[in-house]
């Protein structure tokens, strides 16, 4: 039989067809299964007909499959119950993995099937009882024998992050591999996409990842390539022979689904294929003749730094930086915090979508509230949550039991905000097992044990915490650079500290030197902070350019209000330079437009040089002339879209994003000219100005794709 991941290296494996189909085919009456209570169980075959299953196994042996799986896809305790049989969870696992060795020369895979609680779909079921029910197969499988087990036709990656828990627990080293179901409308039934299924189990030591039932093959052929691209383990596929008819019966012959599968074979896409429902010894047959000497897929996907909910976001030079909605947050909003003390979970939870409408590719949730129970809110709120938005979810706690019990409601993977050095390592003992356990990103905040400034304001503070929590984290704990963020701290610049005056030069260049130095780590900022103490309209103003300054020297990720990001491009230039005057402590004498060297302006105003006379005065003199500007509503009056011509009008709803009197304007052109003059005419001269404005880094990606 040899070494399974010597033979995975070596060729294309071949897995078993249908189990249920070829019992099927035996006609077994109610006595065969142990009586009228057990008919349908087919797990307790293992017991009252081994015969029968030991048979099976050996025409599929003898049809060429290098794996047999064990008749226990639905041998968990919670399964057998509706059988009257959950007592028997040990003695059936144990004697199918014994069955499938006795049958044949070759490995045997231990079946985990999801159970019949889909948790984000059914629920009935808990996280924890499904954690205790998967550990309790896994244990007698591997007691049985097995060499590897299978967690497949998985619906709910909740459940498949029970699975793998469970199985760590056994406290055995064993070969696992996933395999998701698609269903035809193209996610898996709790609807996460292919890409983030992967991105949310690239935590695991998998032997490989893949899918199985749900379709045939051809509705396969877009997420295998998926999945192919993006896993950095052995890739498996085995369909159903085709869909079923109104009979159900699958229309795949052995030839047409071996040839289907030779297309995955070619492209170098699989290193495991077989069969899953209405499959047969000959359908397996022909595969094993179909992949015979072929090569197995050898690319290994690159480590990147995705995030996901149901669907997929990836933090890269093209999507920076990914807007974090902050208004779920019980710290930094009045309204959420009123909500959740109300309990008015449901109402709540719209906050976060209407941040994704804004914009948000993420969003911060903190629960932390000293008058409340923080896990019972989180019970309640994650609940009603995750099936409101499909981004990935940021957990915002300072307590590890909190963030443990978030991280049970999250199917993607989820970003971890925060962590630092404040206690020394103590933080990082608790939280990063969660990381590993449950697949997370973790925010790293520039703060250590300094017992006079443990809050790193410097640049050179702030990249020296950074590179000891990237040493840290990736040679003691294993934790991929990719899946680390590093916060290096916003401070308010309109408080008149003078320990925070020139703070926010220190911020931006703390980026640049992280990404210099780490450059497959992420950075992000808290931008609100910057601006605390300011007129609301100002502080738009600030956070705008703020953001804008930041995202040019590297940021990845911010956290914003989504509903009230101003965008860079619509801000006067008098606001700008009020902005930046404030934010980079120039005088007002100077100016802050990019140097002859293609360097931001402030780098030639260095405020490090003034000295803390000058600092002060300069501080104060920016925080007036800002408070004065925007005091009375009436200083920040822009031209009113609606007193433009009607073609300036079209241009500018895209430059600015915004559908508001949009469709009433469209009504009007269209009594003039015809769609395809509107297009190529006012809304094509929009999209021109937004690709220059986006050139000359004056949007971001989220803003250019609102236009868009």
């Amino acid at each position: 039989m040899g070494n399974l991941h010597d033979a995975l290296a070596d060729r294309i494996l071949v897995l078993d067809g249908a189990m249920g189909t070829m019992i099927q085919q035996r006609n077994l009456t109610a006595a065969d299964f142990g009586g009228p209570q057990f008919e349908g169980c087919n797990e307790h075959l293992v017991l009252t007909r081994p015969d029968v299953i030991r048979d099976i196994h050996r025409q599929y042996f003898a049809a060429g499959a290098d794996i047999v799986e064990t008749d226990t896809f639905g041998a968990t305790p919670l399964v057998l119950a509706e059988y009257g049989l959950a007592d028997k969870c040990r003695e059936i696992n144990i004697a199918a993995a014994r069955l499938a060795r006795e049958a044949g020369n070759g490995f045997v895979a231990g079946s985990m099937g999801p159970t019949t609680k889909a948790i984000t779909v059914t629920g009935g079921v808990t996280f924890q009882q499904l954690v205790e029910n998967f550990h309790a197969q896994a244990a007698a499988l591997i007691e049985g024998g097995v060499d590897l087990l299978l967690v497949e036709t998985c619906q709910d990656t909740r459940n498949v992050k029970a699975a793998l828990i469970g199985i760590a627990q056994v406290g055995v080293k064993i070969p696992v591999i996933v395999s998701g179901t698609i269903e035809p409308m193209g996610t898996m039934l709790a609807g996460q996409t292919a890409d983030a299924f992967v991105a949310s189990l690239q935590h695991a030591d998998l032997l490989a990842i893949g899918l199985n039932c749900a379709t045939g093959p051809e509705f396969m052929t877009d997420h295998i390539r998926t999945i192919h691209e993006m896993a950095t383990t052995a890739v498996s596929c085995y369909p159903n022979a085709g869909l079923p008819d109104e009979e159900g019966r699958y229309g795949e012959t052995p030839t047409s689904l071996a040839a289907s599968l030779e297309r995955f074979v070619k492209n170098g896409w699989v290193n495991i294929v077989g069969g899953c429902c209405g499959t047969t010894p000959a359908h397996i047959k022909a595969i094993a003749e179909m992949v015979d000497g072929r090569e197995p897929r050898r690319h290994r996907g690159q480590r990147r730094s995705y995030y996901s909910g149901i669907e997929l976001v990836e933090a890269s030079e093209d999507t920076r930086p990914l807007i974090v909605g902050e208004r779920t947050n019980e710290v930094g909003s009045r309204a959420f915090k009123r909500l959740i003390s109300e309990e008015k979970f449901e109402e709540a939870s719209e906050i976060a979508r209407a941040q994704v409408r804004n914009g948000a590719h993420i969003i911060d949730i903190n629960l932390e509230n000293t008058d409340r129970d923080e896990l019972a809110d989180i019970d309640r709120f994650y609940e009603k949550v995750i099936h409101k938005v499909k981004v990935p979810l940021m957990i915002d706690s300072t307590n590890p039991a909190a963030i443990e019990r978030a991280l049970t409601y999250c199917q993607g993977k989820s970003i971890i905000n925060s962590i630092n050095f404040e206690d020394g390592e103590e933080k990082f003992h608790k939280v990063l097992p969660l990381v590993k356990k449950y697949g997370a990103a973790i925010i790293i905040g520039s703060i250590d044990e300094d017992k006079q400034q443990a809050q790193a304001i410097t640049r050179e503070r702030k990249l020296a915490i950074a590179l000891r929590a990237h040493r840290y984290c990736t040679e003691q704990w294993g934790i991929p650079e990719e899946d680390l963020i590093f916060d290096p701290l916003t401070f308010p610049c309109a408080t008149g500290d003078a320990n925070y005056i020139g703070s926010a030069v220190e911020t931006v260049e703390a980026i640049r030197l992280i990404k210099e130095k780490l450059p497959r780590c992420k950075t992000i900022l808290g931008i609100s902070n910057v601006s605390f103490g300011l007129p609301p309209a100002a502080r738009e103003v600030v956070n705008s350019v703020m953001l804008y300054h930041a995202t040019k020297a590297g940021l990845d990720l911010a956290i914003v209000n989504a509903e009230k990001l101003e965008r860079y491009a619509s801000i006067p230039d008098v606001e700008k330079k009020l902005a930046e005057n404030l934010l980079f402590n120039v005088g007002q004498a100077s100016s802050l437009s990019t140097a002859n060297d293609g360097q931001p302006g402030w780098l030639s105003h260095d405020y490090r040089q003034q000295t803390r006379e000058e600092r002060i005065a300069i501080n104060q003199r920016a925080i007036a002339a800002i408070n004065d500007h925007f005091r009375d509503a009436t200083s920040r009056v822009k031209q009113k879209t609606s007193d433009l011509p009607l073609d300036e009008r079209l241009a500018r709803y895209i430059i600015e994003g915004t559908k508001d009197g949009l469709i009433a304007d469209l009504d009007l052109k269209l009594k003039e000219a015809g769609p395809l003059e509107i297009i190529n005419g006012p809304l094509m001269a929009g999209m021109n100005e937004v690709g220059r404005l986006f050139n000359n880094n004056e949007l971001i990606v989220a803003e250019v794709l609102q236009s868009a």
